[in-house]
């Protein structure tokens, strides 16, 4: 069980006790507090100091203010490195210095006491309490921030130069002012502020054994904050690697750019992705089959973090990035047509199983100006297509589809051709399955296969990855709730009365009969004299061309050739057991 120090302290008794000697670490994120939480930081504690505005109603034995946790374990030099807490760390150490600055330049007791309490607080100091002003209590390694120096150097010499812009000095200034107003308007209470700040204002220090106990506290306890990544302790490791060569500021300004163009590309925790799609390269590349996978940092930081000390691994998830920004934006310079209309269904896949495939793919073929073979990568693409679509009917869940695909991985890397050969599917298995499965709007499978349908097509054009599609029942559930015309009711949902139909064109009216939806369909004018426009969905198009209704016979007979055509494909594909 994991050992923890917790004993809350007030602001004074943490910052000046001899062991204290904080790090902000380099995978954290920069500063980010702006005068907005500044503002309210300094009204709160103003609140608290001088209750209903008077200064006696105070009492210095009993109230006491809580800033909230701070999250930290020892590391290796004995210093506190900063979990969580650093915005408020930051921010008291600013507003500490700023009212040293004020009130170090007073000569009488009390101003004196009250600078002494703060020198303890900023700065190191020898067995009779004196400050040594070379040494603070606080440091900041962080890889991003290439401001942190300001932050050191307002602590040490407490000024600011006029074309310093940083969150660090534009924070001081306003402190600093604050203070001066405080002093004007309040002279009798000039004493009172920062001592009872310090006394009264209470924190949580929580040390944990070690960094990942640190990180699971922080994860539990902070339920705004933006919690810290994977990726941010990768981007240490990077940040010391290139350090050493003497290309940190190169590194920092590359990471950046990667930041954002993550961030444009991916969904959630947007570094980590791209970590998680790397990683399953460096796994194939191990001969990794297993079908479980170990958590993103345990496989990374094995014989000590290995990877990130290898220049080609950065290279390798930039270009990788840049890779996924073309897919993203189906770039007709990269990726030929068909091509991109194989990538526009992978989209809807019902799993992303097949983006970390796509990736290890990509990094084991890619020429050196990134490209890929076009003839072989569409082959692969119809083969996964075809593969994960069907193991999705016949083994539902991610999980299972990691044993193939994990083994094929590995015969990519090797660049052996993808066979799926052990688990090719039984043909009369997998028409019994496909007959009796239940294509419900709420299985991703469902919109798959639909997607997948409408690309068959040639003429079919090709979709913008940012429509909104939905699933589109031709024959309405409503009409069948009221009419009662379908002799068999599960024709309801099968894939025969199901089409893509962009979310834009609402038909609000879900039980409307086919003939009332083609306007919708085809596109109209309204009562406005708006020009509302039609679907992109080809096969709409060619049924409004050819339909008056559509009945239960023409589900049954589209359903039947969905599936017939869904198994050609796999014939196609070589997936089908001879």
């Amino acid at each position: 069980m994991s050992k923890l120090n917790i004993d809350q302290k007030s602001v004074r008794t943490l910052f000046s006790e001899k062991k204290t000697d904080f790090l902000i670490p380099d995978y954290q994120r920069p500063y980010a507090w702006g005068e907005k939480e500044c503002q309210t930081l300094w009204d709160d504690l103003f609140t608290f100091a001088f209750p209903d505005n008077d200064c006696d109603k105070f009492d210095s034995d009993g109230n006491e203010y809580f800033l909230g946790p701070i999250v930290t374990f020892k590391n290796a030099e004995g210093k506190m490195e900063i979990i969580d807490g650093q915005q408020r760390l930051t921010t008291l150490m600013l507003l500490l210095r700023a009212f040293y600055d004020k009130y170090g330049n007073m000569k009488n007791d009390r101003a004196i006491k009250t600078s002494k309490f703060i020198e303890q607080c900023i700065w190191k100091t020898d067995e009779f309490g004196d400050p040594d002003k070379s040494a603070l209590k606080i440091d900041s390694e962080v890889a991003t921030d290439d401001q942190k120096d300001e932050f050191l150097n307002i602590l040490k010499t407490g000024k600011t130069e006029e074309n310093w812009k940083s969150s660090y000095a534009v924070n001081y200034r306003f402190f600093q002012k604050k203070i001066a107003d405080f002093l004007n308007d309040y002279p009798d209470w000039f004493s009172y502020f920062p001592v009872r700040i310090m006394n009264n204002c209470i924190l949580l220090p929580i040390e944990a054994e070690s960094q990942d106990t640190a990180l699971r506290i922080f994860s539990t306890l902070n339920d705004r904050g933006k919690p810290l990544s994977d990726a941010d302790i990768f981007k240490a490791q990077f940040y010391k690697y290139f350090s050493a060569k003497g290309e940190k500021a190169q590194f920092i300004e590359k990471w950046k750019a990667l930041e954002e163009l993550c961030s444009s590309i991916f969904r959630r925790t947007p570094m980590d992705e791209l970590f998680t799609r790397y990683m399953y390269y460096e796994r194939s590349r191990q001969g990794i089959k297993a079908s479980t996978t170990e958590a993103l940092r345990k496989f990374y930081e094995r014989n000590s973090y290995a990877l990130m000390k290898n220049e080609q691994t950065f290279e390798n998830l930039i270009d990788l990035a840049k890779f996924w920004e073309d897919v993203q934006n189906q770039s007709k310079i990269r990726f030929s047509d068909k091509v991109l209309r194989r990538l526009f269904v992978l989209n809807y896949a019902p799993n992303g199983m097949w983006t970390y495939f796509v990736s290890v793919y990509y990094l084991t073929y890619r020429d050196s100006q990134g490209f890929l073979e076009d003839e072989s990568f569409y082959q692969f693409l119809n083969k996964i297509t075809a593969f994960i679509w069907a193991y999705a009917v016949t083994n539902p869940g991610v999980n299972a589809l990691r044993t193939p695909i994990f083994a094929e991985m590995v015969n990519v890397v090797n660049k052996r051709p993808v066979t799926f050969s052990d688990f090719l599917f039984q043909p009369q298995h997998l028409q019994n399955v496909l007959s009796n499965y239940y294509f419900s709007n709420n299985r991703a499978i469902t919109k798959a296969m639909l997607t997948w349908w409408a690309l068959q097509d040639e003429e079919q054009e090709l979709p913008s990855l940012e429509t909104n599609f939905q699933i589109e029942h031709i024959f309405a559930r409503n009409r069948q709730v009221k009419e009662k015309t379908l002799a068999d009711p599960r024709n309801l949902e099968s894939l025969g009365n199901k089409v893509l139909l962009e979310k834009r064109i609402n038909i609000s009216a879900s039980d409307y009969r086919f003939v009332d939806k083609v306007k919708y369909y085809t596109g109209f004018e309204n009562s406005r004299k708006q020009k509302l426009e039609g679907t992109k969905i080809k096969e709409l198009h060619d049924l409004v061309a050819t339909h008056q209704d559509f009945t239960e016979t023409d589900i049954v007979q589209r359903n039947a050739k969905i599936m017939l055509k869904f198994q050609a494909y796999l014939k196609e594909n070589g997936l089908i057991q001879e």
